[in-house]
């Protein structure tokens, strides 16, 4: 299996999914368990919004956004499984349904993921006993397509979630994009149209938002392109989609990962070719605690720093398609979709992944592929939530570029939620981060001004110990703030100053809402299906004076979240 280094001291050993935390060094492998003892007794640093601070961008709603592609039992056992007791007459489950309205999940991406790569999307519509099974090459599974277009688009509207649908072009393209747009969307009076009236829904199902394409570049997915054959492609089918209906948002595929050795290049390529018609460009990238199997400390510092990475992608990318909007003598900036973004223990696979291909090295073999198995479920630690927390504060912090994103995924696969058949669903560690910003930060995003101790990292240097980001709505009167302490070790105690927000001498005073705390002196302990509560944010001490300034102390290895409103 090939692995490739990156510019920022990142490798992948597996498609479509990128391992962003370097190798520990052999210094790291003599490190001590990671600590976090000790106290921090006076205040060594601050977060202040200063009045004259400008916001970043309004927050936009899809940031909130997440996945779900047919891949092990988020779809089959995750979503969808009409034997258990909570489920409905279409065979959702509603324990996962209520899970999912919690997390405030505004838009979901769906099929795939390298899964759309080889997938028939007439496959999933009609009645469920007409529908053929596939083999999915992506995964090496059986596809039964119990569930498909019909059923999602059923099942967003009770989940109250937008839909982001991708589309083939590995071993499809230009036709069967068109077929699809004009199947989901077209008026009654056309034949695909008319086809989904047939199949029970009358009205367009007004998907917006369409992925051309998932990860073009990787060499593990079927049918990759060059750089100059998917931009050829991507620019074709983007001209057809919008002839079709202007009003679509695209997004092109970019780089698989920072990884990848045209990362960069990628985008500058297509997005220079296909610029007119072009909304978005994709980012993906997944992080992990490169050490957490040996539990060396140098590895959880760097894994704390994630969000360095993050925010190199971020303006690699951003470069990149400002450089062909100015060939193309543009005045539209493309966006950035971060349509894949977590954590994602990716090793675990590599290895399963491993043995399979070992095994089917022996010869042929005629054994059916596997129906929806457990796969990429990772459960989640206290040290991975705050990892979360703090690539969400990253995502806000640079929300003028990024005006998407997707939590991968959404249920069983590297996700939030948990489900278990025939059984109860419950929340991952990671599940709390992510719904306290998706239902609370509204308005404009600050990035406010941070005083912070550096901490060393072996992949990122010396960086700040605390980052932090606000949300303010000056109309609804409301506001959040998300900070996090990168620091391995050493609490820090910081004074916050929101003095600054927009409008708040006419409002009089601030007012202290809901304060939590995310951190465990063990930074490894989980929430499983026997302890779902085992790890949970706890209420933070702090108290807010009426101009908006409190201090509070942040334990090493921890995220904070406190509401305000005037």
């Amino acid at each position: 299996m090939t692995t490739h280094n990156s510019q920022y001291s990142a490798e992948t050993t597996h498609p479509d999914k990128q391992e962003s935390s370097p190798e520990p060094t052999a210094a790291d492998t003599t490190a001590s368990n990671v600590s976090t003892t000790g106290n921090a007794t006076t205040p060594d640093a601050s977060i202040a919004l200063n009045a004259d601070a400008t916001p970043v961008a309004d927050v936009p709603p899809r940031l909130f956004g997440s996945f779900v592609e047919h891949l092990g039992r988020c779809v089959y056992g995750g979503i969808y499984e009409p034997s258990h007791p909570t489920a409905d007459e279409n065979g959702f489950r509603q324990d996962v349904l209520d899970l999912v309205k919690e997390l405030g999940v505004t838009c979901v991406r769906y099929p795939g993921g390298n899964f759309v790569s080889n997938y028939n999307w007439e496959d999933g519509i009609g009645p469920r006993e007409n529908r053929p099974m596939r083999r999915d090459l992506a995964w090496h599974c059986t596809e039964t397509n119990e569930m498909g277009i019909d059923d999602f688009y059923r099942w967003s509207q009770k989940a109250g979630t937008e839909i982001m649908l991708a589309v083939n072009m590995g071993t499809r393209g230009l036709k069967a994009a068109l077929d699809e747009l004009e199947y989901v969307n077209g008026a009654p009076g056309t034949a695909w149209a008319d086809q989904r009236v047939a199949n029970g829904i009358e009205e367009p199902m007004d998907i917006k938002m369409w992925c051309i394409g998932n990860e073009m570049d990787g060499p593990w997915q079927v049918g990759h392109m060059s750089p100059e054959e998917y931009a050829g492609a991507v620019d074709k089918v983007a001209h057809a989609m919008k002839l079709a209906e202007s009003g679509l948002e695209l997004v092109a595929c970019g780089s698989s990962g920072a990884y990848m050795p045209t990362f960069g290049t990628w985008e500058k390529t297509v997005l220079t070719k296909a610029y007119e018609n072009l909304d978005f460009v994709s980012c993906h990238a997944y992080y992990f605690d490169r050490g957490h199997k040996t539990r060396t400390a140098a590895s959880m510092q760097d894994f704390l720093a994630s969000s360095e990475d993050m925010t190199k992608f971020i303006a690699t990318v951003s470069d990149a398609a400002d450089q062909a909007r100015e060939a193309n003598n543009g005045t539209k900036d493309i966006a950035l979709s971060f349509d894949e973004w977590g954590v994602w223990y990716s090793d675990k696979w590599n290895e399963q992944e491993d043995q399979w291909k070992a095994e089917a090295a022996q010869g042929l073999h005629h054994e059916p592929w596997p129906k929806s198995p457990h796969l990429l479920e990772d459960i989640y630690t206290a040290a991975d939530a705050v990892v979360e927390g703090s690539l969400m504060i990253t995502l806000l912090k640079h929300c003028d570029r990024v005006r998407s994103a997707s939590r991968a995924q959404l249920v069983n696969v590297i996700a939030p939620i948990m489900a278990e058949e025939h059984g109860p669903a419950w929340r991952q560690t990671t599940f709390y981060p992510f719904a306290e910003a998706a239902l609370h930060a509204r308005g404009q995003a600050y990035a406010p001004a941070i005083s912070s101790p550096t901490i060393h990292t072996e992949a990122y240097g010396d960086v700040p110990a605390i980052d932090a980001v606000v949300t303010w709505d000056e109309q609804a009167r409301t506001g959040l703030l998300l900070a996090v302490n990168r620091d391995a070790n050493t609490p820090h105690t910081l004074t916050i100053d929101l003095s600054g927000l927009p409008g708040l001498p006419g409002l009089g005073t601030l007012a202290l809402g809901k304060a939590q705390l995310l951190h465990e002196d063990d930074p490894y302990r989980t929430n499983t299906a026997e302890a779902p509560e085992a790890v949970t944010p706890q209420p933070l001490d702090i108290a807010m004076n009426a101009t908006g300034t409190c201090t509070a102390t942040l334990p090493a290895i921890s995220w904070i979240s406190v509401e305000f409103h005037g």
